[in-house]
C-alpha cells in the first residue's frame, strides 16, 4: 500500500520546482488556464490579492504626484514604425488586428471581412500611443511635468507561457511622464524604481536589488533602465519591476515639443515604468512551501480565518455567537494602518479538510473556536509560517494581533533575505562560474547556484558563455562601491561589476 504524501503539494519544490509552482496555484485557487491558449483566468482569491497590490501601489503613485488615466487598447501600426528600436524589441510579440467585422462563410461558420486601411496592434506597451496624445497636450513649459499612470491589460504573444510569470495577456500598470529637463526625467526614473523597491520589500516581504540594466538588457528605445531583481527559492532571478529613462527618443518620434522659458522650441524628456501580475508569481516563489501558498500579511485578502467547531445546533448557536463577537473585536484592530481583515468559514465541511483548504491558500492566521475554547475564554491559533498550533487567551490574542501579523511579515522578509545572501557569491574565474551555474543533478536543471557577483570586461566578450549557460546579466547594483577588479572570463582589468543569474 502506497504511503500518503507528507506534504499537501506534490511534487515538492526539491523534486520538481516548475510543477510545484503550478500545483501551488491550483491548490490555492489563484488562477487556471483559459480556453484561449496562453491566457489565464484569475480566480477571486488571486484577484483579491492583485486588488490589494493595486491599492497599495496606487496610493504610492498618487503620493508621488501621479494621476490615473486610460489610453486606447489599439495602436496604429504607423505609430510603432516611428520608433524603430522600440518596435524591433516587440515586433515578434505583437498581436495584429487586420479586419473590423465577421461575415458568414459558405460552410456555415464565420470569416473575417472588412479589411482595415491600417492594421492595429493590440497594446504590448503604450509609449507610442500615449506619446501621440502627449504631443497634443504639451505646448509650453507651463504644461510640464505630466505625471500619469494607467492600469490596463496588455498582450504579448508568448509561445511558452507560465501562469502569472509569462502569459499572452496580463494585467499591469504603466506610468508615462513628460519633463522639461533630463535632470527631472532622471529623478523621476529613480523615484519610481524606489517606489517599486519599497513595495517589494515592505509589502511583499521580498528583498530586491536595485540596479541599472546593461545596454543589451535595456528596454527597447530607452537610454537607461533601472530594475528591481529578486531571488526566487530555486535561486533564479525574477525581474520584478522596471523604470525607464527614455531621453528624447520617443519625443522626437512622436513630436512631443514645448516652448521653453527662453522662447525656444525643445523636445521633451520622457520616462515610463511598470509592474504586472508577475508580482503574484513572485510572492508564490519567494515564500510558499510544500504545503501551499504563503501570503505576506500586509497583502493577504484575509489575514485571519475563524473556523467554528461544533457538533449540534445548540453548540452551533453558542459558538457562532462567540465567533461573531470575536470577529468584531479583531476587525476593530488595525495592522499597517488598516482594519484587520477577518473571515469566518462556517461551511459544512470536515474540520481537517477546512483547515488544509486555508493552509493551501496561504491565510496567515487560522483561529479554531469550539465549546471548550469558549469555556476557557480562549482560542486555538495556527500560524501559516509555523507548523504547530497553540492555545491563547482570547483577550491576549486580540490585543496582540497587530504585533503577530507584523512579526510574520518581518519573518518572511528575513527568511527570503537570508536565502539570497546564502546563495550569492563572488566569482573570479570561468571555471568557478561554469561550476556555479551547472546543475548538480541533470534531472533537476532548475536547481543551480544563485546570484554571482562578478567583474566583467564587456557584454560582448562574455555573451557567448552566458548564452551557453543560459545566464544573463541582471543588473549593475546601484549602491555598489566603486572598485576595480579582473574580468572573470578574460582576465582584463575593469571597473564593471554586475549580478549574473539564470532568470525567469
Amino acid at each position: 500500500m502506497a504511503k500518503a504524501p507528507k506534504t499537501a503539494i506534490q511534487p515538492t519544490r526539491a523534486e520538481d520546482y516548475p510543477e510545484w509552482y503550478q500545483q501551488v496555484i491550483r491548490a490555492a485557487d489563484l488562477a487556471e488556464n483559459s480556453p484561449v491558449r496562453g491566457c489565464m483566468v484569475i480566480k477571486p482569491w488571486g484577484y483579491r490579492l492583485w486588488e490589494n497590490m493595486q491599492r497599495a501601489l496606487d496610493d504610492m503613485f498618487k503620493a508621488t504626484g501621479h494621476q490615473n488615466a486610460y489610453f486606447p487598447l489599439f495602436i496604429p501600426m504607423s505609430y510603432l514604425e516611428k520608433e524603430a528600436e522600440h518596435v524591433e524589441g516587440f515586433a515578434k510579440e505583437c498581436a495584429v488586428v487586420t479586419h473590423h467585422r465577421l461575415e458568414p462563410d459558405p460552410n456555415g461558420g464565420l470569416m473575417p471581412a472588412g479589411k482595415l486601411e491600417e492594421p492595429l496592434i493590440v497594446r504590448p506597451t503604450s509609449e507610442t500611443i500615449i506619446g501621440a496624445t502627449y504631443a497634443k497636450w504639451v505646448q509650453s513649459y507651463r504644461d510640464l511635468p505630466i505625471l500619469i499612470n494607467q492600469w490596463a491589460n496588455v498582450v504579448r504573444w508568448e509561445m511558452r507561457t507560465r501562469m502569472f510569470l509569462r502569459t499572452a495577456e496580463f494585467l499591469w500598470q504603466e506610468g508615462h511622464t513628460v519633463h522639461a529637463t533630463s535632470e527631472e526625467a532622471i529623478e523621476e526614473t529613480e523615484r519610481m524604481v524606489d517606489v517599486y523597491a519599497d513595495f517589494a520589500e515592505n509589502w511583499m516581504a521580498m528583498p530586491v536589488i536595485v540596479g541599472s540594466k546593461t545596454p543589451a538588457e535595456r528596454f527597447p528605445g530607452a537610454i537607461e533602465t533601472l530594475s528591481i531583481e529578486a531571488m526566487m527559492q530555486d535561486r533564479k532571478a525574477l525581474q520584478a519591476g522596471t523604470s525607464h529613462f527614455l531621453g528624447q527618443n520617443f519625443s522626437k518620434a512622436q513630436e512631443i515639443m514645448f516652448q521653453a522659458e527662453n522662447g525656444e522650441r525643445e523636445y521633451a524628456w520622457t520616462t515610463s515604468w511598470g509592474v504586472s501580475t508577475r508580482l503574484v508569481g513572485a510572492i508564490i516563489m519567494s515564500h510558499s512551501d510544500d504545503d501551499g501558498f504563503v501570503i505576506p500579511p500586509r497583502l493577504a485578502p484575509a489575514q485571519i480565518v475563524i473556523l467554528p467547531i461544533y457538533r449540534d445546533d445548540a453548540q452551533r448557536t453558542e459558538v457562532i455567537e462567540y465567533v461573531e463577537s470575536l470577529r468584531k473585536e479583531l476587525t476593530d484592530q488595525t495592522y499597517a494602518g488598516m482594519p484587520v481583515r477577518v473571515e469566518v468559514d462556517d461551511r459544512d465541511v470536515r474540520g481537517g479538510e477546512k483547515k488544509w483548504y486555508h493552509v493551501k491558500r496561504g491565510v496567515p492566521v487560522r483561529v479554531e473556536v469550539g465549546p471548550k475554547d469558549i469555556g476557557k475564554g480562549s482560542v486555538f491559533v495556527g500560524r501559516r509560517d509555523q507548523p504547530k498550533s497553540y492555545g491563547i487567551g482570547r483577550n491576549e490574542f486580540v490585543s496582540s494581533i497587530a504585533e503577530l501579523l507584523g512579526e510574520m511579515q518581518q519573518g518572511l522578509f528575513d527568511r527570503a533575505l537570508k536565502m539570497r545572501e546564502d546563495n550569492t557569491v563572488e566569482i573570479t574565474s570561468e571555471k568557478a562560474f561554469r561550476k556555479f551555474f551547472t546543475p548538480k543533478n541533470e534531472e533537476q536543471p532548475e536547481i543551480h547556484g544563485g546570484f554571482a557577483n562578478c567583474f566583467f570586461s564587456s557584454e560582448e566578450k562574455v555573451d557567448a558563455l552566458l548564452k551557453e549557460l543560459k545566464v544573463t546579466i541582471r543588473c549593475v547594483p546601484r549602491n555598489a562601491k566603486q572598485e576595480s577588479g579582473v574580468c572573470f572570463l578574460t582576465g582584463e582589468e575593469t571597473t564593471q561589476k554586475a549580478i549574473f543569474a539564470k532568470a525567469y
